[in-house]
């Protein structure tokens, strides 16, 4: 298994752990002087690890901010994974506006998804069948072992072409855009913050069942480049060492 794992004591020890590693990931990628670019996720897990952001005295200038995935509501949402950002990191931190590439999940959600990767092929200059290669990409995972939008039996977990797409969750019954595996597996970092006993189950299989992520979706970040796990003990329980 690919990846180094750390594990804290609860869930706020985790996302502020988590949030300190993704700073230094983003002050590292810009010593270079150019412009960097992160993904995060939404879901319950990383509201305190965007407070620790909001927090931190952080050059945001620098960095353009993507989101992994977003449900097809609109920005207002309270299901919206960019009101989440924005109510508990964008705003406080003053993150430059000019900066935040939004999934425009109002809109019907297969030209949301087109008009996502023309945002991504613009930033990246990628051409067709290039990914759009992320600094830092932020992902949890679901009791399911989904990551990102890419729930269990989902044929985008088979692609390696696009870049995002509108995907039907049947489960919750609602369309959502995500990034493709393509994007994820091409990051030059991930970072997995995982909290809760109720992920323990899901983590066991990502970490220890025979490869199949098609049932366990997770699974993918096993060939990512360099991944870093965030965990608490809740989750870590059935795991080894």
């Amino acid at each position: 298994m690919s990846g180094q794992r750390h594990t804290h004591e609860n869930p706020k020890e985790t996302a502020i752990a988590c949030a300190q590693h993704i700073l230094g990931l983003l002050e590292d990628a810009a010593a270079g002087g150019s412009d960097v670019s992160l993904a995060i996720s939404g879901g319950s897990s990383p509201r305190m690890m965007f407070e620790a952001f909001a927090r931190t005295r952080f050059d945001w200038s620098r960095v353009h901010l993507f989101w992994v995935d977003e449900r097809s509501v609109p920005p207002s949402h309270d299901q919206s994974n960019y009101r989440l950002a924005e109510q508990t990191f964008l705003l406080p931190a003053r993150f430059p506006t000019r900066n935040v590439h939004r999934i425009q999940a109002e809109l019907r959600p297969e030209l949301a998804a087109e008009r996502y990767v023309a945002d991504l092929r613009a930033f990246f200059g990628a051409l067709e069948g290039d990914a759009a290669v992320f600094d830092v990409i932020h992902q949890g995972i679901g009791p399911d072992a989904h990551t990102a939008s890419l729930f269990p039996g989902e044929p985008l977990i088979e692609d390696r072409d696009k870049l995002a797409a509108a995907v039907w969750s049947e489960k919750m019954s609602q369309w959502r855009i995500t990034l493709a595996p393509l994007v994820l597996l091409n990051a030059r970092h991930s970072v997995m913050l995982v909290t809760g006993a109720d992920k323990k189950d899901a983590l066991s299989h990502v970490f220890h069942s025979e490869y199949a992520p098609l049932e366990y979706p997770a699974q993918l970040m096993r060939n990512a480049h360099e991944v870093s796990w965030y965990l608490d003990r809740a989750a870590a329980e059935d795991l080894d060492g």
